[in-house]
């Protein structure tokens, strides 16, 4: 078994083909999930103004916790794609030279 599963050995060329194909993939989905974080952050806004506008300074405590931690996240993802763009180049760098 290979580094990604595969059985049959190829040449580089192929493999770093493949390799950058499945970090696209995985770079697409780590893009799905920021707007999902996004979308679920402005309802989470729409919800703490509406709180506030109440007074519930318990729930707006939460909700403001919330939005950080949304934002977090979405800057640990941006990480991880930075780290998976870093990957694909040294490949493609190294398949080069």
């Amino acid at each position: 078994m290979g580094l990604f599963g595969q059985t049959k050995s190829k040449d580089p060329k192929e493999q770093v083909q493949e390799w950058t194909h499945k970090i696209r993939k995985e770079s697409n989905q780590l893009d799905r999930q920021i707007r999902s974080i996004h979308r679920e952050e402005e309802k989470v806004k729409r919800s703490l103004k509406q709180a506030a506008v109440k007074n519930d300074r318990d729930t707006c405590v939460i909700l403001a916790k919330e939005i950080v931690n949304a934002r977090k996240a979405v800057g640990r993802i941006y990480t991880s794609k930075a780290h998976l763009n870093s990957i694909q180049l040294n490949m493609k760098n190294q398949l080069g030279g």
